[in-house]
């Protein structure tokens, strides 16, 4: 495990923004879908959701430190 307490904090505060604004478009791309029935919303909204998971396991990766695949 990484002891850089700092690096992590960044990072764990970048892993949250990223999941957030991900979460909020996910659920606006949603809503547009079923209001407006365009299949291209729900396109951005399955985005959104894989860019937020994605942002997860970036955090999670980082835990393992430096040379061990992250």
């Amino acid at each position: 495990m990484s002891l850089d307490l700092e690096k992590m904090k960044r990072r764990r505060v970048t892993m949250f923004v990223i999941s957030m604004l991900a979460g909020i478009g996910a659920m606006a791309g949603l809503i547009g879908w079923l209001q407006l029935h365009q299949l291209w919303v729900a396109v951005l909204a399955i985005a959104a959701i894989v860019v937020g998971f994605g942002s997860q396991i970036w955090f999670i990766a980082g835990l393992r430190g430096p040379g061990k695949g992250a």
